[in-house]
């Protein structure tokens, strides 16, 4: 059994996907990063980097202690291993695949997050419209490697939906946000439609649709208090 450590973010949503696609049993072990819950002692334990998403298999492959994983790329790596399932091991293709899912822990992710990060700040900061323009600009640009590598394939990888359109997926949900118009990407924008309408993709975006709060519906205090949470991290100090 997966014991999934949760929240519906897109990094989360990545894993839930694969689990939703794959029929993999699983239990959701929520982490509502906006209180904090990432920083527990317990939660450290098994991700130093008190970020989400975590697993931990009960049941491994070798019999052994149970194995805990970290990053939402090795949880997918570990995943697709354990259950055969989304990342094909011919030499080509599983380096195809790979390079991909690398590709996106290593440039989609934190760009397109950066993006919306700045773009939802506005000017609570002070003048923001460099940090915008890079982002959105490095966002564009990311939508067009994606856009040329669909131009003349269906998936990233080939004819065969995998991990690494799992884990590219999510990330792209939220255009608009990001300051995009899919529209300009049409090959982008045939594959983000034909996995959207995947119904273990659908599944998988929906799972923790009633844990997470609409912040703008907030007080202001409150929504001070959870950007103090989430944002402007400095790091954990040993204890004496």
């Amino acid at each position: 059994m997966i014991d999934l450590y949760y929240w519906p973010t897109p990094n989360g949503k990545k894993i839930s996907i694969f689990l939703e696609e794959t029929g993999t049993p699983y239990t959701l072990k929520p982490v509502d990063i906006s209180h904090g819950d990432q920083f527990t002692p317990e939660y450290l334990k098994l991700n130093p980097n008190h970020r989400m998403p975590a697993i931990v298999d009960t049941e491994p492959k070798d019999g052994g202690a149970p194995v805990g994983v970290f990053e939402s790329g090795a949880i997918l790596f570990y995943l697709a291993e354990k259950t055969g399932k989304l990342w094909p091991q011919d030499l080509r293709t599983k380096y195809d695949v790979a390079q991909w899912v690398i590709w996106q822990m290593a440039n989609q992710g934190p760009k397109l997050g950066e993006a919306g990060h700045f773009r939802r700040l506005g000017d609570r900061e002070g003048d923001q419209s460099y940090a915008v323009r890079r982002f959105t600009d490095e966002a564009n640009r990311l939508y067009g490697v994606l856009n040329m590598r669909l131009r003349d394939r269906r998936y990233l990888a080939g004819e065969d939906f995998t991990i690494a359109d799992i884990i590219s997926y999510p990330w792209t949900v939220n255009w608009q946000a990001q300051g995009q118009d899919i529209n300009e990407f049409r090959h982008f924008k045939r594959w983000f439609e034909e996995v959207g309408a995947r119904p273990g993709v659908q599944r998988g975006l929906a799972v923790g649709a009633d844990l997470s709060t609409d912040q703008s519906k907030l007080a202001p205090e409150e929504q001070a208090h959870i950007r103090k949470i989430l944002y402007n991290q400095r790091a954990i100090h040993l204890p004496d």
